[in-house]
């Protein structure tokens, strides 16, 4: 029988099979009592907005109050079918917003009332405001035109270069960066493989890791397979030990239904999967990927698929997305709940 020992990990570690390491790994991030683990509380609405039933009624924009310093935005479906997450944290001197949503949009409207019922909230008059992305795909840029020629915001590009400075990321992708927004200082971890210029936010505070499209409930899109397993090695190991309430991302792509998901295109979504997900699903992707050894395959678990791109993925996603779209278009002004 082989007796487990705080004085020689390397060795178990050796003896156990990765899965079963892992297993022990995410001991280590728990607390010894369920009395809340020191975090600010934060609370997940019910129900999402995601395009109708009647796009008439739909606003643009869901405004979520995850707590009093905290705010999680969702884009309507009605708006643009990729119906993106994006974050307004606010420190003591600073608030920022990560990414600008897809399609056509009023992001800058939106951030400014935010920042502004928070201000009043507050008692203050001013804050300084950044923008921020996860990575640089179309869905979380398309806003960025309305603030770059704004004096009042500092605005950090999506390349590699602009994120290593704004962040203090020494040597891409392997340095943890930091970024400072006034008695809350967010921890900023490279995660390139969705796209070259990932990058996941962990807070402290809120026990919450912002993890753009790397992880959610939906098809992972890899881009680049070497780098994003290198990646999710680097998170999983960068999470261990740590309090980790929630992982979030920035799509919810799965139905309610285990191993079920909707289609690409789909902008109404009325049994979706829940938003949040949890250190488990960031470990499950971590032991298929060890499993796969390398070989890029696409794989459905319960609560999300990986999925690998290449030629023939991009011309099988373009089809599904065009007869998605138009079966679904036609309809949105009074479809079925």
């Amino acid at each position: 029988m082989l007796k487990l020992t705080m004085t020689k990990p390397l060795f178990v570690f050796r003896m156990l099979a990765p899965v079963a390491a892992l297993c022990i790994l995410s001991l280590y991030s728990q607390v010894p009592q369920p009395n809340g683990a020191g975090v600010e509380p934060g609370v997940l609405p019910a129900k999402w907005i995601s395009g109708g039933p009647k796009c008439m009624e739909e606003p643009e924009w869901q405004i979520h109050e995850y707590n009093a310093d905290l705010y999680i935005l969702r884009e309507s479906g009605c708006t643009h079918y990729e119906k993106p997450f994006l974050y307004v944290i606010f420190g003591n001197d600073k608030v920022t917003l990560i990414d600008t949503g897809a399609g056509q949009n009023d992001i800058s409207r939106v951030y400014d009332l935010v920042v502004d019922k928070w201000l009043k909230r507050k008692g203050r008059t001013s804050i300084q405001k950044m923008v921020i992305h996860t990575h640089g795909h179309g869905d979380h840029i398309a806003g960025d035109s309305q603030f770059t020629n704004r004096k009042d915001i500092e605005f950090v590009p999506f390349d590699i270069p602009s994120i290593q400075k704004a962040f203090n990321i020494t040597t891409w992708p392997t340095s943890i960066g930091k970024l400072d927004l006034g008695g809350r200082t967010l921890d900023v971890v490279p995660i390139p493989g969705h796209h070259n210029t990932d990058v996941a936010f962990y807070d402290k505070r809120t026990g919450l890791l912002l993890i753009g499209d790397t992880l959610y409930p939906g098809r992972l899109y890899v881009t680049y397979w070497d780098q994003f397993e290198k990646s999710i090695q680097r998170i999983v190991d960068f999470t261990d030990g740590k309090i980790i309430t929630h992982i979030v991302g920035c799509h919810i792509e799965q139905t309610s239904t285990p191993y079920l998901e909707y289609p690409i295109g789909s902008f109404y979504q009325p049994s979706e999967h829940t938003f949040e997900m949890s250190r488990g699903h960031l470990l499950e992707l971590h032991s298929a990927l060890i499993g796969l050894k390398g070989k890029p395959t696409r794989l459905a678990f319960r609560d999300f698929t990986i999925w690998p791109l290449g030629p023939e993925v991009r011309t099988e996603m373009s089809t599904t997305r065009k007869a998605t779209e138009d079966r679904l278009r036609p309809k949105m002004w009074n479809q079925t709940p």
